[in-house]
């Protein structure tokens, strides 16, 4: 037993309970069983469809009242959980205890297809899903799917146009809270992602993750047609378009159809004479980028040298 006292003779009857397993409560949907009535009246409302707590601000609805005082938190700002570490704070108490395994390094909850490790539960939920090949929330306009309630939300701001977040130093606005943390970058010269090797910086942890990929040779992106890699996604994307004969890209002028976006930007320059690439030396100007790498290469007396617009020299197709 654990020694515990209470005023009250229910509560020890209850805590003893829990120790001799008498007082279960089951529920009848799936019979899964609780030490208390309340926790089981909670659980019950998962099998229901009926949501009685609604928000008065947005008019979402709740299954249990304490979700409905967390979600309203986000309307107030109030974030009432702090972590004794770092200080950072929380709508939900939950959301503390799942931080605070960033601290602990704990990360109970394991795939049981590929053995990776979570700190939360919904994580390990939105994982699976790469080996289900789950994308439970479709796009009512185009219908494209996403593993994530949160990048179809994101989504949907193509289509809306919606650009909630806003550089207060040149007003420019951004899908995400994200791409505005990192555009500010720009404005404060922070490059807080630094190359160990040779020591190049970066304002994002993605760049430094693909630059670091001309050191080590990393090639993660595979073609499952040829088997061809890659070093960066957008490359085997623009690859893959080779196997197909789909064109989805299409002059409204001409109707000439195009594999990529790009190429149907390039096109449609010969319809406007927009010749956006300049040569800094003889001032001759062309449409395309790769054009203008060719011309620099072979407009000083034969001499190849680095093109300032391609450094790296990559194909662009």
């Amino acid at each position: 037993m654990c020694n515990e006292t209470s005023r009250h003779q229910k509560n020890v009857e209850r805590q003893e309970g829990v120790h001799n397993g008498r007082h279960r409560f089951m529920c009848d949907v799936c019979n899964k069983s609780f030490h208390y009535k309340k926790v089981l009246k909670q659980h019950v409302s998962i099998h229901s469809e009926e949501r009685p707590y609604v928000c008065n601000a947005c008019d979402k609805s709740f299954r249990l009242l304490q979700s409905l005082k967390v979600h309203q938190r986000t309307h107030t700002g109030e974030r009432p959980y702090r972590c004794d570490l770092c200080n950072k704070s929380f709508s939900g108490q939950s959301n503390l205890k799942v931080h605070q395994r960033i601290h602990s390094g704990e990360r109970p909850y394991s795939c049981g297809l590929c053995n990776k490790s979570f700190s939360g539960q919904s994580n390990l939920k939105v994982h699976q899903r790469i080996h289900t090949r789950e994308r439970p929330y479709s796009c009512d306009i185009c219908n494209k799917s996403f593993t994530k309630q949160h990048h179809l939300k994101v989504h949907q701001r193509i289509h809306t146009a919606d650009l909630p977040y806003a550089c207060l130093e040149c007003h420019k606005s951004f899908k995400q809270s994200g791409q505005l943390k990192v555009h500010q970058r720009v404005h404060s010269g922070e490059r807080p992602y630094s190359c160990g090797i040779c020591k190049k910086s970066f304002t994002q942890q993605g760049s430094l993750k693909k630059h670091q990929r001309l050191h080590d040779g990393e090639q993660p992106y595979s073609c499952d047609v040829c088997n061809k890699s890659f070093k960066l996604q957008c490359y085997l994307k623009l690859h893959v378009l080779i196997h197909s004969e789909e064109r989805h890209y299409t002059c409204g002028v001409c109707s000439k159809s195009f594999k990529q976006s790009t190429n149907l930007k390039a096109h449609q320059r010969i319809h406007t004479e927009d010749r956006p690439y300049t040569c800094d030396v003889c001032k001759k100007s062309f449409r395309r980028k790769r054009t203008l790498c060719a011309h620099i290469q072979t407009n000083k007396r034969g001499l190849p040298y680095k093109c300032a617009i391609n450094p790296l020299g990559i194909a662009v197709l």
